[in-house]
């Protein structure tokens, strides 16, 4: 198949694929997945899309209750981004997480699907309470690019460019990526892909800005964990997620028009 050329295209994943950040509940969410099947799109106008991702799913969950609807969609295009909630939980267990991704590339790919995914930036330069994690992203990023090398699937190594360490392109809660953000993940995966006239923009440093330093700077993290981080740790400790009750924005396949308009987003939720 033509490089871009994709009829299909599922995504699978969590509150990133989903699109927090990039909307919200009220106006619809938007998110990475949504751009870059605009891209699709752009190249293909008869691509459709479906989107299966559920915020607060870990990789495990992901894989139980998303890929047999992916596979029964028969894409011909899939993005399988998870792992962050792994990342996050106090029992952190590399080998499992990357499994749960490996067991999907293998289930996608033996069926003819393209499969696309990309590795994690250094968290702990986004949040430096998050340094103790630092090299579980290590970790798990090796494990990705290894399964992926495996079957076949494409990585785009997003962790290698500082750029994606940069505020702006992460929203308050330092864990859900901007609409910047979701931009260059969706402008990162179009090039992982060489889908016609993607390029290596998404790469290049934003403008210089003045960051916070001493006092300044640690009042700034003390306000996010309180503010973000507590919350986030009280809901797991009860044994509670933020996609409670929440099912996928977008389970079928649909068109996608090329000329949609980004801050609204193909993905809206269908229904009530």
């Amino acid at each position: 198949m033509p490089s871009g050329e994709y009829a299909r295209y599922v995504a699978l994943g969590d509150s990133q694929t989903e699109g927090m950040g990039d909307g919200d509940d009220t106006v619809g969410l938007c998110g990475f997945a949504d751009r870059l099947a605009e891209h699709l799109a752009a190249v293909n106008p008869g691509v459709r899309y479906a989107n299966l991702a559920v915020r607060g799913r870990t990789a495990g969950q992901v894989r139980t209750e998303q890929l047999g609807p992916a596979l029964a969609l028969r894409p011909d295009l899939a993005t399988v981004v998870a792992g962050v909630n792994d990342l996050l939980r106090p029992r952190f267990d590399a080998a499992e997480a990357a499994g749960h991704l490996e067991e999907m590339f293998a289930a996608l790919t033996a069926a003819g699907t393209h499969v696309v995914t990309l590795t994690f930036p250094d968290f702990g330069k986004i949040a430096p309470l998050a340094r103790p994690i630092r090299s579980r992203v290590f970790d798990l990023n090796t494990r990705i690019r290894a399964a992926a090398a495996r079957h076949g699937v494409t990585v785009a190594e997003t962790d290698r460019h500082a750029v994606t360490t940069d505020p702006r392109l992460w929203t308050a809660d330092r864990l859900h990526a901007s609409s910047l953000g979701h931009e260059r993940i969706a402008a990162a995966l179009a090039q992982a892909l060489r889908l016609p006239g993607s390029d290596d923009a998404w790469t290049r440093p934003l403008p210089p800005q003045r960051v916070a330093t001493g006092w300044h700077a640690a009042g700034a993290e003390l306000r996010w964990a309180a503010t973000f981080l507590g919350p986030w740790l009280g809901r797991r400790l009860r044994g509670r997620s933020s996609g409670d009750g929440r099912t996928a924005k977008r389970p079928r396949l649909l068109p996608v028009s090329a000329t949609a308009d980004s801050s609204a987003g193909t993905g809206r939720r269908e229904g009530p």
